[in-house]
């Protein structure tokens, strides 16, 4: 990846496509392996996608919760750590003050936690015979914005639904960042409509970068992700 704007810099950038199942170890060590494969082929910033220690659903939400730090951003770390790349951890549920968020945590080589953001926009959405999903159910919204700053460039954080909102990515711009990650989990009826609709609006408006991780397709799920992780250029 070469940077349209300021400073130059090469990277390789992984975007981890991951089959979540219902086990949460499992997800983890999958996870784990998965960023040790991309590191082994030179990616220096790797992606997780959205929910990735657990299926995706508001049933699901309050049962995987987890504490930040706790177990799933303590395997984040070590790995980010033996692999010495920089990790963006998709995005696990978070239980913080009895309140349930959808977080994305980011740690640097060191194993260091840099950013935790947590989504701003909740997905709710009824479109007739086709689907209905309410995320504010059972999660609340975060109310900050996340950059994380690598010697490549600076990256602004969002969460699938945030990419919806043009001004997000405007604000991140406008900070400085030259790549836009979101973790998402687009479905069938979303999926073919907007996801790279939408990644390369963000793009072209704001001139910069933008880098999809979403989870793979399970036909089986209650919840089928659309997948097709993307990177769009400028």
């Amino acid at each position: 990846m070469q940077l349209a704007k300021g400073v130059m810099a090469n990277f390789r950038i992984a975007l981890i496509q991951l089959h979540v199942s219902a086990a949460k170890t499992e997800n983890l060590n999958r996870a784990c392996g998965l960023v040790r494969s991309a590191a082994q082929q030179g990616a220096k910033l790797v992606v997780l996608p959205e929910c990735f220690n657990s299926p995706y659903g508001t049933k699901y939400f309050p049962e995987y919760a987890e504490r930040i730090p706790g177990d799933s951003t303590q395997k984040l770390s070590e790995i980010a750590k033996e692999c010495g790349v920089y990790l963006i951890g998709g995005s696990i549920p978070e239980e913080d003050a009895g309140k349930l968020y959808n977080t994305c945590t980011s740690f640097g080589p060191d194993g260091a936690m840099i950013t935790k953001y947590r989504k701003i926009h909740l997905f709710d959405i009824n479109v007739p015979g086709k689907i209905q999903f309410q995320e504010s159910e059972t999660l609340s919204p975060g109310a900050t914005l996340s950059v994380i700053d690598t010697p490549y460039c600076k990256i602004g954080l969002g969460i699938c639904y945030d990419l919806r909102f043009a001004e997000l990515a405007q604000i991140y711009t406008q900070k400085g960042c030259q790549l836009l990650v979101y973790p998402g989990a687009f479905n069938l009826t979303t999926g073919p409509a907007h996801w790279e609709l939408l990644q390369r609006g963000r793009a072209v408006d704001n001139q910069v970068y933008v880098a999809t991780a979403s989870p793979a397709r399970d036909e089986k799920a209650s919840y089928v992700a659309w997948g097709h992780s993307t990177v769009v250029n400028p």
